[in-house]
């Protein structure tokens, strides 16, 4: 008669155990029934082997299956790194590699790479900017010292004096991104953009501050540090499409809005006659995008990527996502009149995705006549007749 091992000399030498009851099947059958055969006990061992295998097979499958989900939970983390080091090493020490621009820059280097491409024309320097800012805190002192608010308010209309407009900013930075709460004062980045609009409403007083300066100071804040910051705000509003609508240069925003409205015909014919039939002009919608350069209009991260293109393709671009919006609800538009337009266009919907707008910016051909947008706006500065229908009425007011 088969007599089988001891329960320790039967397992003592198996590795591998499923947590389960099928090594009872190894066990001895109890006293009142017979012993197992050699044939029988070695059936068992040859099935309990053939479980644990089985059961060896799954668990080695589950980690594989594991390791599979760790690489693709880091893979998203590992394609963002690659990029950073990409930006860090190849594109901004020869930045004008760009065509990585319309996916939008990793956040870690989309300052740097927005110093650079707006560059630094005018030679500021950081300590440039601490004179500056001193001068400006020094004329604060004295309006909180001698000043009334009629004084400010007269002072501030003074074309002669646009310094005067430093107590406007205080008025105006309260309204910007009042959703973060963090240029409110209490707020960790209040005196910052107070000092760079200041800074700067003294190193320009022929420009003073204007309505919608803060939010750009504020998305280059968030992006750069305090010098920085301001070097690449003075450089940016001395383009000369901030600087004529910051100068509220008439003359040359009728030219913008000209050329913008070349491409409007050209890519939206049918909503292009809709506006007209309204005598919906561009100066309606377009100010106050191109005053923030849509950072008041669109969501912030969707504002960015809009800049980071604007970094590389210039005022162009700006005049593009403006067609692009109007693409994006097309739609929408022509089912609307002139008040309702106004005010859809005024206050865009808060779930625009980067996606869609993109798409739709993608779309847009600025190209009219086998002349691009800079050909066309230099044929529309050569050209010293304008007629009624570049008039904007807003304007004229």
């Amino acid at each position: 008669m088969y007599k089988p091992p001891p329960p320790s000399a039967r397992r003592k030498n198996i590795e591998f155990e499923p947590l389960s009851t099928t090594a009872l099947i190894l066990e001895d059958r109890p006293a009142n029934l017979p012993a197992k055969s050699v044939e029988e006990a070695l059936r068992h061992r040859q099935e309990y082997d053939e479980m644990v295998a089985e059961a060896k097979k799954r668990e080695i499958k589950e980690a594989h299956k594991r390791k599979k989900i760790m690489r693709e939970r880091f893979k998203q983390e590992e394609s963002i790194a690659s990029a950073m080091v990409i930006w860090v090493n190849e594109i901004l020490p020869n930045w004008e590699v760009r065509e990585l621009w319309w996916q939008g820059l990793p956040p870690s280097v989309r300052g740097k790479v927005w110093s650079l491409a707006v560059g630094n024309e005018l030679n500021i320097t950081p300590e440039l900017y601490e004179i500056f800012l001193s001068r400006a805190k020094e004329r604060w002192k004295s309006f909180s010292e001698t000043s009334s608010e009629n004084d400010i308010e007269d002072a501030g209309a003074s074309v002669a004096d646009r310094e005067a407009s430093l107590e406007l900013i205080k008025l105006d930075i309260s309204r910007t991104f009042p959703s973060l709460y963090i240029f409110q004062k209490g707020g960790p980045y209040h005196d910052l953009l107070h000092s760079v609009l200041g800074a700067y409403t003294c190193y320009r007083p022929d420009v003073g501050y204007v309505q919608g300066m803060s939010f750009i100071a504020a998305v280059l804040i968030l992006n750069l540090e305090e010098a920085d910051a301001f070097i690449a705000f003075a450089n940016l509003l001395n383009k000369p499409c901030q600087l004529a609508f910051f100068r509220v240069d008439h003359s040359m925003m009728l030219k913008y809005f000209a050329a913008f409205e070349v491409f409007f015909e050209e890519n939206l014919p049918k909503l292009f006659l809709h506006f007209k039939s309204y005598s919906l002009t561009p100066d309606i919608y377009l100010i106050d995008w191109i005053f923030t350069l849509y950072s008041k209009s669109l969501p912030l991260d969707l504002a960015c990527r809009v800049w980071d293109v604007f970094c590389r393709d210039g005022e162009e671009f700006l005049f593009r996502t403006g067609l692009g919006i109007l693409r994006l609800y097309e739609d929408i538009l022509l089912q609307m009149d002139f008040i309702h337009i106004a005010q859809f266009l005024t206050k865009l919907p808060e779930d625009i995705t980067s996606e869609k707008l993109f798409s739709c910016i993608a779309a847009i051909q600025m190209q009219n006549s086998n002349k691009k947008w800079a050909q066309v706006f230099a044929s529309l500065m050569k050209d010293n007749k304008e007629g009624d229908k570049n008039h904007s009425p807003a304007l004229k007011s």
